[in-house]
């Protein structure tokens, strides 16, 4: 038995040498520590030695076996951490660029222009209570926006200024900053706001919108239109027009909807062809924004005195402003997370 098992031992020695692979491994662990092998013959052979010899040549079997199986995984790791090297000189594939989301792009955009204006930019909180929604604005407890059917109202305890919602547009940062900030100032306040709409291609239940106000001892409606207008060409073309129609806000006075030239009217093709332009429906115009001249109730209700100093205010949607300049006609593709879409637009 003696020469049986140092035969075993070369031979395994000299396999384990050639090993190239963890396969080849395989094959060795296989051929030596299977079921079907010389050892395990050996170990077969043990109840027919004299009762002295087995407990001595038992130990000697034990000790090959093990001395085997732990060569057999010295080698089977030495190949694995050759195979996980990586060279570091070889050129890797360039993961996936991210890029900024087309309205965070157009947000930066919009804020840019009017900071180059002089504005500074003020982001307010989502959560507001009715003072800062409705009542500093001039908007009263029986108007139908204060539904429960219109906001997003809480489930939490009221406070001074009333209950807490999720604020249905941007107009709440002019109560903090009139009460806060002694004029004159000009601010523009970008941020996420809520209403209970049906999702379709033109609404959401959340969307993005920009409100600007400025507040001086001679502002007039002429410098309303002169910075929005000075806005809507840095932002879309020196070419275009803008159009002021009447409206009524409860926190301006007098009140205007701005429409500004459709760009898409001008293509040549569409022109030479008489076909109606799907933008603006043939109307040549497009509306945009609301604005006005701050109403003397809003300084009032913030502290500010109405026969010293006055100011405009105006509000725009940021997603509806993104749809006008990239021709997109589903306010749900924003908010879709296809990669596909996002990608089409420039940074």
């Amino acid at each position: 038995m003696e020469k049986e098992i140092e035969r075993i031992k070369n031979r395994f020695y000299r396999d384990c040498a050639d090993i190239k692979d963890i396969s080849g491994a395989e094959e060795i662990r296989i051929r030596y520590l299977g079921r079907k092998t010389e050892l395990n013959t050996l170990f077969s052979k043990i109840p027919t030695l004299p009762a002295s010899q087995r407990g001595s040549w038992g130990r000697r079997l034990n000790v090959l076996k093990e001395e085997i199986a732990r060569r057999l995984e010295e080698k089977i790791n030495a190949i694995s951490d050759k195979e996980s090297k990586i060279d570091l000189t070889f050129p890797a594939r360039r993961p996936p660029k991210g890029s900024i989301h087309v309205l965070s792009s157009v947000n930066r955009k919009i804020c840019e222009i009017f900071k180059n204006l002089g504005f500074s930019v003020v982001e307010g909180d989502e959560i507001a209570d009715e003072w800062h929604n409705f009542e500093s604005l001039n908007i009263p407890a029986e108007h139908p926006s204060r539904d429960v059917f219109d906001t997003f109202y809480l489930d939490i305890p009221a406070g001074s200024g009333g209950k807490y919602l999720l604020r249905s547009h941007t107009s709440t940062v002019q109560g903090w900053v009139m009460k806060n900030v002694k004029p004159p100032f000009a601010v523009i306040s970008p941020g996420r706001v809520y209403r209970p709409d049906e999702v379709d291609a033109t609404h959401s239940f959340m969307f993005n919108q920009i409100e600007g106000f400025v507040v001086d001892k001679e502002i007039n409606f002429s410098h309303l239109k002169g910075v929005l207008l000075e806005f809507a060409r840095e932002f879309y073309s020196p070419d275009i027009e803008l159009r002021f129609r009447p409206h009524f806000f409860p926190f301006t006075e007098p009140s205007a909807e701005v429409d500004i030239s459709c760009m898409m009217c001008k293509d040549k093709e569409t022109q030479a062809g008489g076909k109606t332009c799907s933008v603006c429906k043939g109307k040549g115009w497009i509306e945009v924004l609301g604005c006005g001249m701050i109403h003397p109730h809003v300084f009032n209700a913030c502290g500010i005195d109405p026969s010293r100093y006055r100011g405009f205010a105006f509000g725009m949607g940021i997603d509806r402003i993104a749809m006008l300049k990239y021709s997109i006609n589903d306010i749900r593709f924003f908010y879709s997370n296809d990669i596909r879409f996002l990608n089409q637009f420039p940074v």
